[in-house]
């Protein structure tokens, strides 16, 4: 199923000149992404999935981008045969690959090969909501990081897993979080800030109030209209920065 654009895109952008899903495999299990493409595009964005898998959240974002000028490529993290309708099992899905950085890495890769091999652009940003966030930052301290312009988070996971750190060579980052969060708390954002700082990274971070986890989320009942709005805008004109260099 296919969900119109909501406003703040659609009638300012024209629609993706090609929008489709792409079955790809890694090590032999089936994949599913989706590729939104625009006419002369500014730069590429890889979407990272929230962690109920990839859905038609992340392909409404990815029309969305592809009419605002840029190609946009959402990524699986799970794979076609995991399954991700209850909490429990997206908790086994997020969990399996935080214990298992190495694979993560492998589907981040893969996903990222998927995109450039389709875009005649390889300027890239990279986006990830909530576990997407996470694995955004996962990529950033990768040695994938400097395929990338610049990494952005949508109340994402913050924490720096045991044995990695930050250098302050990685491109900037854009955190995007809601104050009112209470899976990801603002002592996490400060932990982070802390982070970064003593490493001497570039990173912007702008904090919502009243929003909850998953303010960005249609539809939801943590959906924060003024959060999704601005922190959208604040989006754009990270990819209109990045893209301009």
């Amino acid at each position: 199923m296919r969900l119109k654009p909501i406003l703040l895109a659609s009638t300012l952008f024209a629609a993706p000149a090609l929008a489709e899903d792409v079955n790809y495999t890694v090590e032999g299990e089936s994949f599913t992404g989706y590729w939104a493409e625009a006419e002369n595009p500014a730069g590429l964005v890889l979407i990272i999935q929230d962690w109920d898998g990839m859905t038609d959240y992340e392909r409404r974002r990815a029309d969305m981008l592809a009419e605002m000028g840029y190609n946009a490529f959402a990524l699986d993290m799970f794979g076609d045969a995991t399954p991700t309708e209850t909490v429990d099992h997206r908790r086994a899905a997020t969990g399996a690959l935080y214990q298992d950085r190495e694979r993560m890495r492998a589907l981040i890769e893969a996903g990222m090969q998927q995109a450039l091999s389709r875009s005649e652009t390889d300027q890239m940003v990279v986006m990830g909501y909530c576990f997407g966030g996470a694995v955004a930052l996962e990529m950033a301290r990768s040695d994938m990081a400097d395929q990338a312009r610049g990494f952005a988070t949508f109340h994402g996971g913050l924490s720096t897993p045991e044995g990695q750190s930050w250098d302050g060579n990685e491109p900037p980052l854009l955190i995007l979080h809601g104050g009112a969060d209470t899976s990801i708390t603002m002592q996490d954002v400060a932990t982070l800030a802390n982070e970064l700082e003593a490493a001497g990274n570039t990173y912007t971070m702008e904090i919502y109030s009243n929003a909850p986890h998953a303010f960005t989320v249609f539809g939801s009942d943590r959906y924060q209209e003024r959060a999704d709005k601005e922190s959208w805008a604040a989006f754009s004109g990270f990819l209109e920065e990045r893209f301009s260099d």
